[in-house]
């Protein structure tokens, strides 16, 4: 404020005692709202705190859960892991997205020529939305082996990312969709009026405003991707999960599992802190009436 006030002093402006008495009454509430609220969280966590390790089985709970000799032990093969699930949230990734637009811009071809396109694309979304993922992988990684066809792989790693990018192009498509849909018709008949066709107009007006308005959604559908690649393990691929599960059954100690979702956690966080960032700038772009 006597940085503004400075400034208003050099260009001639001075500020009147009503309004600086207002703003030192705006930044003795802001201060007043941090120190409630830091008390209340403080106060929060310790009586969780309490009453966790109050509780009659915590200590069961903390040698079964939370032992950091078996954390140490079980670090190296979970991370070793990890890297199987991140060589899989890419290359799913990439492919889903791919996919997703494609089915996207299917669902949204004009004209009655393309109504068997629309409804097979529709049909391919509606099923793919409605069937859980953990039966969409027990299907593609115990029953397309069943079927012996030739040149068709049996990698369960290879399975499980096709099931992965069966469901999860469903999902984004919609996205994409909506994206799309987002659109005002106007800016089409704009483009059509300058003589690009329906192709270009697609390619070169409405998908570049639609996949930005759908940045945010589409980086919380990649955090789902990357927990639920942990999933491929029921096929046998050794991913974070699988090696917790391994130094679990041999020590009968839990605390892999903790440590397993615990890294993934701390995957997860900065890419939903980096969506709602982004989805905050966006929001303010456009009331300030700037482009999205």
């Amino acid at each position: 404020m006597e940085a503004f006030a400075t400034r208003a002093e050099q260009d001639g402006y001075r500020p009147s005692e009503r309004r600086l008495a207002h703003e030192a009454y705006r930044r003795s509430r802001a201060r007043r709202s941090a120190l409630i609220a830091t008390a209340s969280t403080v106060l929060t966590a310790v009586a969780l705190y309490l009453l966790v390790v109050n509780s009659p089985g915590w200590e069961v709970t903390r040698r079964t859960f939370f032992n950091l000799d078996y954390a140490r032990q079980a670090l190296p093969e979970v991370l070793r892991g990890l890297r199987l699930n991140l060589e899989l949230m890419l290359g799913c990734g990439v492919l889903i997205l791919v996919f997703g637009l494609l089915l996207a811009v299917l669902r949204t071809l004009r004209g009655p020529v393309f109504l068997p396109v629309r409804l097979l694309a529709t049909a391919y979304v509606d099923f793919f939305l409605g069937l859980p993922m953990i039966i969409c992988l027990l299907v593609m990684i115990t029953g397309v082996p069943a079927l012996r066809l030739t040149g068709v792989t049996t990698d369960p790693l290879l399975l499980g990312g096709a099931a992965l990018v069966l469901t999860y192009s469903a999902y984004v498509s919609e996205v994409f969709r909506s994206g799309i849909e987002s659109v005002h018709p106007s800016q089409r008949a704009a483009a059509r009026s300058l003589g690009l066709t329906n192709a270009q107009a697609m390619r070169y007006v409405v998908l570049p405003q639609a996949v930005r308005r759908v940045v945010p959604p589409l980086i919380n559908n990649l955090v789902s991707l990357q927990k639920d690649t942990g999933l491929v393990s029921i096929g046998g691929a050794i991913d974070a999960v699988y090696a917790a599960k391994i130094i679990a059954a041999h020590s009968f100690n839990f605390t892999p599992y903790l440590l397993a979702g615990l890294v993934f956690i701390v995957l997860t966080i900065p890419l939903t802190r980096f969506a709602d960032w982004l989805t905050g700038r966006m929001n303010r772009r456009q009331l300030q009436g700037g482009a999205v």
